[in-house]
């Protein structure tokens, strides 16, 4: 896919099959680096989504009394088909969203082939059935699956947040209809193949491309479909939760973030500056959980800002295709635009600029991408203190005490993720519990694949990852009666 041909993928994958959209209308995929036409989808339509709705639905009876055994099977196929395929994988990803080519062959393409291992450990072991007591009375406690799951997913991890809803819904026995971002479609469009050669049912499985507006709304507000899952922006997150509410179908969402890193002065002062700078800045800062807020205690602040401008100085921007530790390009130009224009508030507000500011890098005339930008003296009442930019910027706040840390960590609409950095493991325990995240790192200290991911406040709700999330996909139910009892070779 590294391609220097346009890919015609104007087709939908419904009910086992590639077929034509109801709309001649198309979407251009745009390579950010290149600023070329790498591919063309189709713009997909109401009445698209209503035949994948409807093949989710016809598909979902047989599909949701599969055994477990049967389940695994399919989802070890679909891994082996995977990892054969990983390198195209990456390719994809880097092609559609700008990923340099290492981070999409170490981070991007195999977070499919983790997601698949998680889900099929899971479900291998999943009590599905159980038995609660009270005295002589016993109640059956069944976990079955919700049904037909819209699924709207992002341009910034693509493979990423596609594998954390695609996979556990169909180990649960969920039929799926799943809208990727028309921004970086290319690497779901390779899985919908994989799926079709692992022999899933037809219907099962259905991709729809499209704009969030018509294909999105059109999902989120389907009276036959039975849950929503949406990871993007907090504005497009209340469109879809607003278009979900009359058929009051169950709807989690994973959100924007604007993630605090506290550095008190009893840490480990260089290496937290370097990884906070590597955390914020890798993937070009397109990520939700980045720490683009970095608190730093009064009596530190002058070091770290000096410190942090020597660490950014050292990142490169190249092209994806390139092999290396350096970043990307951000995703489109819309973007980009965005990015320049709240740098120059940035300025405007007071902020001083200690590396980066506004423009391309130097040498560069196309493709979309940004300078590494940190704002020091930054108050957290500022716009760029608060926005979430979702591009290279990080801005730099001081504060007196533990008191006010926490303040200002917690004055901000989002809540999905923070991290401190401090040599005292009892006050990085407080810490972390008053901050309103749903995670929390003290110390860099890696995130277990199990733990759940998600986030509090206009951050979203519900979890995903590990149990967590499989538990997403599931209704629960309590049947009483005299006889009641369990029944596991309904998924043994």
């Amino acid at each position: 896919m590294q391609g220097k041909i346009m890919l015609d993928r104007t087709k939908h994958y419904i009910s086992g099959e590639w077929t034509a959209s109801s709309s001649d209308r198309i979407v251009d995929v745009i390579n950010p680096a290149t600023e070329l036409i790498v591919a063309r989808i189709a713009d997909g339509t109401k009445q698209d989504v209503e035949r994948a709705v409807r093949a989710a639905r016809k598909a979902f009876p047989a599909w949701s009394t599969t055994s477990r055994e049967d389940r695994t099977v399919r989802l070890r196929r679909l891994r082996s088909i995977y990892e054969r395929r990983l390198e195209e994988m990456a390719e994809a990803i880097s092609q559609e969203m700008g990923a340099p080519i290492r981070l999409s062959r170490t981070a991007h393409a195999p977070s499919g082939l983790e997601e698949i291992d998680a889900c099929t450990e899971i479900l291998q072991k999943f009590d599905f059935e159980k038995s609660v007591s009270e005295g002589e009375n016993t109640d059956l406690i069944v976990y079955e699956p919700i049904g037909v799951c819209g699924l709207i997913t992002p341009w910034n991890w693509p493979i990423s947040q596609v594998a954390l809803k695609v996979f556990p819904a169909l180990a649960c026995g969920c039929t799926v209809v799943l809208k990727p971002s028309e921004l970086a479609p290319l690497s779901s469009l390779l899985l919908a193949e994989m799926i079709d050669d692992a022999g899933f049912t037809a219907g099962v499985f259905n991709l729809v491309n499209g704009r969030g507006e018509t294909v999105g709304a059109a999902i989120s507000s389907h009276p036959d479909v039975d849950m929503v899952s949406f990871t993007g922006s907090t504005r497009a997150g209340v469109a879809v939760s607003q278009s979900a509410a009359p058929t009051v179908k169950r709807v989690t969402l994973e959100l924007g973030g604007k993630s605090p890193n506290i550095l008190f002065a009893d840490c480990k002062l260089e290496e937290a500056v370097a990884r906070g700078i590597r955390m914020c800045f890798q993937n070009s800062g397109q990520s939700c959980n980045a720490p683009t807020r970095m608190l730093v205690e009064r009596s530190i602040y002058d070091r770290v800002t000096k410190l942090a401008a020597d660490e950014v100085e050292k990142i490169r921007v190249g092209e994806p295709t390139q092999d290396g530790e350096h970043i990307g390009p951000v995703v489109s130009q819309a973007q980009f635009d965005r990015v320049q224009e709240l740098l120059r508030v940035g300025v405007a507000e007071g902020a001083r600029v200690v590396a980066g500011g506004p423009g391309r890098p130097d040498g560069m005339d196309k493709g979309f991408f940004v300078r590494p930008t940190v704002f020091a003296d930054v108050s957290n009442t500022m716009e760029i203190a608060q926005t979430e930019v979702f591009g290279p910027v990080l801005v730099i706040i001081p504060f007196d005490n533990e008191e006010q840390a926490v303040s200002i960590a917690n004055e901000t609409p989002y809540g999905l993720a923070a991290y401190i950095e401090t040599a005292d493991h009892e006050r990085g325990i407080r810490v972390a519990k008053r901050i309103q995240a749903g995670n929390v790192k003290i110390n860099g200290k890696p995130r277990l694949k199990s733990s759940p991911f998600g986030g509090f406040k206009r951050s979203g709700n519900g979890r995903e990852r590990g149990e967590y999330g499989f538990r997403e996909y599931l209704e629960l139910k309590a049947i009483s009666g005299s006889n009641a009892m369990r029944d596991s070779s309904r998924l043994d």
